[in-house]
């Protein structure tokens, strides 16, 4: 894995950079590394105007004293608000080594805010509350070093109400949980790594990287590349848009399972419905997985139909209303991982059946992945992908025109498509949201779940 993707913990920091002291680096040196690589970004971003840094008592307020003097010596205009001295020795070296004197307040173009970073556990004092929210507003562009004060670095939780949104921040060492998890990740801005040498931390989270697809091989047919069957039910629509966009996520063959009896559905003539019965369908050995819960409803039928399912032993994309139904023991005896893909109300209800309640989503989400032995894909505006036995990923944010009707139904699709091509669970989770949000990037503003698709090709072609 690659460092610059890894994301730490406060603790897991800590242990990092205690492993970098024990080498034979000192505070110092690694304050010195951190400062002067996050005024290279203040000082881009300034661009000539005038600056006033936020320093607070410990090493991020060091880190602000360092980046203070590093932009003194390259011509800038600089202001220090030093509401409360130093405490740590390496702190009170960078005050000293920078040589001014603070001020009690400025407005300049541009604040860097180095108040508090990782390890704050409590809310900010009024005082500094006020003082912080003051300078924002008088400045035009803010600027938060390591993460915004007032911030709990392994959830994303807001310690204060109302503290201000960030411009840019400015990673120190590593990313940490709130860059990349709501609500904090929706105050910071661009986000930027500063690098200290920090290595490969052992089962440390990472942000998912792009993938590398590949086109199919020359001696490809439709059963090689993957026969997707899509088992619909009470709203045929959320099935056929899951087919359309399986249709475009690699694999080769896209089959809807709609029932004896029911022959209203219909679709394009590229699209096989199947309106006979499950039992002989599951008899098909060329199926390669199953996606089961878009408009499944939650009837005795449908809980019937995802119980045979489930007892196929195939690899399985359970959506939707299929986890409102799941239960540990349609799991049981399972070889193969399932892929489930809870929004924030679905993943409450599988944590009451899986018996994962009272933690924070990263662990509930961890928790439920061992417990279904597979693959949870935790969706929303923090979207975590977790994998029984493996490090939590987290994915990049997507555009939130996303929060549309059928967008889900669309990202299932292209996961099951992806798992029908013969990825592994945690690979084809990755790769279908990864397609999922370059078509949404590509679509542009207020589209509907079924332009959404148009789009997967061109989002494809992008990972090739």
């Amino acid at each position: 894995m690659d460092s610059r993707l890894q994301i730490l913990s406060a603790a897991q920091m800590r242990a990092a950079e205690e492993a970098l002291i024990d080498e034979g680096e000192t505070v110092e040196t690694l304050m010195e590394r951190a400062g002067h690589g996050a005024a290279d970004w203040v000082w881009r971003v300034a661009a000539g105007r005038s600056i006033t840094v936020l320093c607070g008592p410990g090493n991020n307020g060091g880190d602000g004293y360092v980046i203070a003097r590093s932009l003194q010596e390259r011509g800038c205009h600089v202001d220090v608000i030093a509401p409360i001295d130093p405490k740590t020795e390496a702190a009170i070296n960078a005050r000293k080594l920078w040589g001014g004197q603070p001020v009690a307040d400025a407005s300049n173009s541009v604040l860097v805010d180095c108040l508090f970073g990782t390890g704050l556990g409590r809310p900010l004092g009024d005082d500094l509350e006020k003082l912080l929210r003051n300078l924002a507003i008088s400045h035009h562009f803010r600027i938060a070093i390591d993460l915004p004060s007032g911030v709990d670095s392994d959830n994303g939780e807001m310690l204060n109400e109302g503290l201000p949104h960030y411009d840019l921040t400015i990673a120190l060492g590593a990313w940490k949980f709130a860059h990349w998890l709501m609500p904090a990740m929706d105050r910071m801005g661009e986000r930027r790594l500063v690098g200290i040498g920090v290595g490969i931390v052992r089962e440390a989270a990472h942000l998912s990287a792009a993938p590398r697809l590949a086109p199919p091989a020359r001696s490809a047919h439709k059963y090689t590349r993957g026969l997707l069957v899509i088992i619909a039910g009470e709203m045929p629509g959320a099935a056929l848009l899951a087919a359309y966009a399986a249709q475009h996520g690699g694999a080769g063959y896209v089959k809807i399972f709609a029932g004896e009896g029911d022959e209203s559905l219909a679709g394009p003539p590229d699209l096989v419905i199947d309106h006979g019965s499950l039992f002989e369908l599951v008899r098909d050995h060329r199926i390669d997985a199953f996606l089961v819960g878009p408009g499944l409803g939650r009837t005795a039928e449908a809980r019937s139909r995802l119980d045979w399912v489930l007892a196929c032993d195939l690899p399985t994309v359970c959506d939707a209303d299929a986890l409102a139904m799941i239960e540990p023991t349609m799991l049981e005896g399972r070889e193969w991982p399932i892929i489930a893909t809870p929004h924030a109300g679905e993943l409450e209800t599988m944590a009451n059946v899986f018996d994962a309640v009272g933690l924070d989503r990263q662990e509930q989400a961890n928790e439920l992945a061992e417990a279904i032995e597979g693959v949870l894909v935790a969706k929303g505006p923090d979207t975590l992908i977790a994998a029984a036995g493996m490090p939590l990923t987290i994915m990049p944010p997507a555009t939130s025109w996303l929060s549309t009707a059928g967008t889900g139904d669309v990202l299932a699709g292209l996961i099951a498509s992806r798992l029908a091509t013969g990825a592994s669970a945690r690979k084809a989770a990755e790769q279908g949201c990864w397609l999922h949000a370059e078509a949404a990037r590509r679509a542009g503003p207020a589209f509907a779940a079924g332009q959404l698709i148009d789009y997967i090709p061109d989002a494809y072609e992008r990972f090739l």
